[in-house]
């Protein structure tokens, strides 16, 4: 018969897992603090970027433009986003596939038009597994690309922030 010290062992590593498990899920404060972080990072460059972040099935969970972004970067950015949702990787990676004679080649009139085939969207996962897209719209494809990567690249800091907090 297992110990009671055993058996509480267990109870709490199973805790840590679901807990570990529902942080890795996009909800409305994990898709602000990263559009936060984003654009905190887009204002040190000199940039008014649109930022949006989608959940795993691409749909939106927050966009914001910032004062002075074009107005035509919030779709682009929300379309970035759905984009490195359905087709699991970053539009910087999908654009050469989408060019002639690429093995995607006119892809981006697919979807209602949705596919967007340069940079700045990226896929957000988490142990493995999709739990989102962010994209990004109003500087150039590399500067977009950047600031994206850069939301990827905090995720995990911010759902760790997160679990802290939890507990």
């Amino acid at each position: 018969m297992p110990s009671e010290e055993w058996i509480g062992q267990v109870v709490s590593a199973v805790k840590r897992a679901l807990e570990e498990l529902e942080g890795a899920k996009m909800d409305l404060p994990l898709a602000r603090s990263l559009i936060q972080k984003v654009q905190d990072r887009a204002r040190e460059t000199g940039l008014s970027v649109v930022v949006a972040v989608a959940d795993e099935g691409g749909n939106p969970v927050a966009i914001e433009r910032m004062d002075g972004a074009f107005l035509a970067s919030f779709d682009i950015a929300l379309n970035k986003a759905y984009t490195a949702c359905a087709l699991r990787m970053s539009t910087l990676s999908l654009k050469p596939m989408a060019q002639p004679g690429g093995q995607l080649y006119g892809i981006q009139h697919t979807n209602g038009g949705k596919i967007v085939v340069f940079g700045g969207g990226v896929p957000l996962m988490k142990s493995g597994r999709l739990i989102g897209g962010l994209g990004v719209s109003g500087g150039t494809e590399a500067q977009d690309s950047a600031l994206a990567e850069y939301g990827a690249s905090i995720l995990e800091e911010e759902i760790s922030c997160r679990l802290t907090k939890r507990n």
